[in-house]
């Protein structure tokens, strides 16, 4: 019987996903710290939803593997998925900017995504290490923002989630650019990306752009199809001995 641990920090997602879990028949248990009891440690089948410091410290005791994407994905993309001009750096050489641009961690949340004015109103060294990974992109508008669940590329769950910069939940299912994403989500290369993985999207001008990719195992669900969106998480955060050979250089 498979196990879907969840964090102490209870969301509407990880009340969602238990829901789920326990209507297929697996059992479900919470954290409450990041000590793992014993018992808990290695269970055959587990699985997890938590958010990324949370899932860092404990995934180790748990015995599982965590996919995200690599940190230069998204600078990696050309211009035409993007639409804005996107740069892997150090939080060091960020800290030398002298124009305003979004800057964010690739994986995490050591400090605050958006925009800053210049470089100085960065993190200094005695809270972020110089050699801490972010990307630098330009600012621009989306007029709307989606998340897309994938498996093997293939966008499974979906739900729009901001309008004009504002919250605006709908499934992607009752969207009217549904298949529009749908064929812009197909343009991206699946063998970039883990077999699971969350990326969002929005429009730009009236093109369509990737937004930054997210561990499935640490993203909120909005309108998404829950029963869905456990199967990416189940893939997405397993025991280290299910991990594929395609996937392990996505750990």
């Amino acid at each position: 019987m498979r196990t879907l641990f969840l964090s102490p920090r209870i969301t509407a997602t990880g009340k969602a996903l238990a829901v789920a879990a326990v209507r297929r028949g697996m059992r479900t248990s919470t954290l409450y710290d990041r000590r793992v009891p014993e018992d808990s440690q290695g269970v055959p089948g587990g699985s997890l939803y938590a958010g990324p410091l949370f899932a860092d410290a404990v995934a180790g005791d748990l015995g599982l593997g965590l996919l995200e994407a690599p940190e230069a994905w998204l600078a990696g993309l050309p211009l035409e998925l993007t639409s804005r001009r996107i740069e892997l750096t150090t939080v060091a050489e960020a800290r030398g900017l002298r124009r305003p641009a979004f800057v964010k961690p690739p994986n995490d949340k050591s400090f605050p995504a958006r925009v800053y004015p210049d470089g100085s109103g960065l993190p200094g060294p005695d809270a972020v290490e110089d050699d801490t990974p972010v990307l630098v992109s330009d600012i621009v508008t989306f007029t709307a923002e989606y998340r897309l669940f994938l498996l093997d590329g293939a966008v499974v769950a979906g739900s729009r989630y901001a309008v004009g910069g504002e919250l605006d939940v709908a499934p992607l299912e009752e969207d009217p650019c549904r298949e529009q994403i749908l064929a812009f989500a197909a343009r991206l290369d699946p063998a970039a990306l883990p077999s699971a993985i969350v990326v969002d999207v929005g429009s730009v001008d009236g093109d369509w752009a990737v937004i930054e990719a997210n561990a499935a195992w640490a993203s909120g669900h909005y309108a998404s199809d829950e029963d869905a969106v456990l199967d990416v998480v189940l893939r997405a955060a397993r025991p280290r001995g299910e991990i594929p050979a395609r996937d392990t250089g996505f750990l």
